[in-house]
């Protein structure tokens, strides 16, 4: 699952895992540099799972961003995900919350068929942008106990380095394992289809 902007922050450090760290580069490169996807998943809660996927784009680091800041276009990069709308600020589910920190909001409908159920979900995310390195996407309301995600940009070789951590407890209570096991499945098949449309609307 998703799978929102202040005029001026001062960088913050995320306390969401990054999967490569700057010792690993050199044994990580060859397998990114080929168009491999790595993943990294781990417990969150007893009910949730948390997640870190790298992977490289052939495109330069402002060309990602500038697509990456257009939500509503989220829908071609997750196929699950039905919706991604900017909020205007005065939205009346948002209440004030809108207006006080200069942030936009999103909202994402995800639809997601899962063991003999289809369930969809729907979430109201804060946006923090740090411009041309990391998007925060934090949980405002909807089918979440917690949701949190930080997808980041590094400048890699000839190209770029995207990096997306997300952690979240849904409502629906299913088994922090089976949560696991379907991150493992979907999102690498997810993250190819963002690069594939990435790359071809540059």
């Amino acid at each position: 699952m998703t799978i929102s902007i202040a005029p001026t922050l001062t960088r913050r450090t995320s306390s969401l895992p990054t999967l490569v760290s700057q010792q690993q580069a050199d044994l990580s490169a060859k397998p990114l540099l080929n168009g491999e996807i790595l993943l990294k998943t781990r417990p969150h809660s007893a009910w949730g799972g948390a997640v870190t996927a790298q992977m490289y784009l052939p495109l330069d680091r402002s060309i990602a961003w500038r697509q990456l800041t257009d939500y509503p276009r989220w829908v071609h990069y997750f196929p699950a995900l039905t919706r991604s709308e900017i909020l205007h600020r005065n939205n009346s589910n948002l209440g004030d919350r809108s207006s006080l920190d200069g942030c936009k909001r999103l909202y994402q409908v995800a639809s997601k068929a899962f063991l003999f159920l289809t369930a969809q979900v729907d979430i109201y995310l804060k946006v923090i942008e740090i411009a041309h390195q990391q998007i925060q996407f934090r949980l405002e309301s909807g089918s979440f106990h917690d949701f949190a995600a930080d997808l980041t940009l590094q400048d890699y070789g000839d190209g770029t380095l995207l990096t997306y951590s997300v952690q979240a407890t849904p409502t629906i209570p299913v088994p922090s394992m089976l949560i696991q096991q379907a991150i493992q499945m979907d999102l690498p098949d997810n993250m190819r289809t963002m690069r594939q449309v990435l790359c071809r609307s540059h």
